[in-house]
């Protein structure tokens, strides 16, 4: 008797994965408005202005932590500098969330506000162990859905100064490499 529960325990397991197969994968709630971005691989120069060397950064947005997480990976020549994102629902600040590591040893933690209406992104930032006197980082985004461009744009307190950052275009590509060295 003890194996026939078992069977059938197994076989209800084996047909509710096979409906769940031609499902889409489980997203929490709050992390909806971005399933249009995930899987997708974008690729943008970041390069100052003026600058005689391009940047060139790729990245790659994808579900994590069985959908209750974004991550986002990106390098800038391949793997000159990079990072990886984690984005949350924080239930306590009733707010996403989210936490970068970088190649370059500095970390940071902030929240952000999706508008799903006019598809912008607009994050705040707290910077950790940055030794250029970076503190803070603020950053907007515009998801053009017509063209298919990502349009970034940052400012950051840096000795208690907000300075302009860098800003960029990137589109959407085809698969890329996420290379770090």
């Amino acid at each position: 008797m003890r194996y026939l529960i078992l069977f059938m325990a197994t076989v209800m397991l084996v047909f509710a994965n096979a409906a769940k197969a031609g499902e889409e994968p489980e997203l929490h709630p709050q992390l909806e408005v971005f399933r249009p971005y995930l899987e997708t691989y974008w690729i943008g120069d970041v390069s100052q202005p003026g600058s005689a060397t391009p940047s060139i950064d790729r990245s790659y947005w994808q579900r994590a932590l069985n959908g209750q997480a974004i991550k986002t990976t990106h390098s800038i020549n391949d793997g000159e500098y990079g990072g990886e994102s984690m984005i949350v629902w924080d239930e306590k600040k009733q707010s996403l969330a989210y936490y970068y590591f970088t190649t370059a040893g500095f970390y940071t933690h902030g929240t952000m506000r999706f508008d799903a209406d006019d598809n912008t992104l607009e994050a705040y930032e707290q910077v950790e162990n940055n030794v250029n006197g970076i503190t803070a980082v603020k950053s907007f985004s515009i998801f053009n859905q017509h063209d298919g461009t990502l349009t970034t744009r940052s400012e950051y307190l840096q000795n208690g100064q907000w300075q302009p950052g860098h800003s960029a275009s990137y589109r959407l590509s085809g698969p890329l490499e996420i290379i770090f060295q």
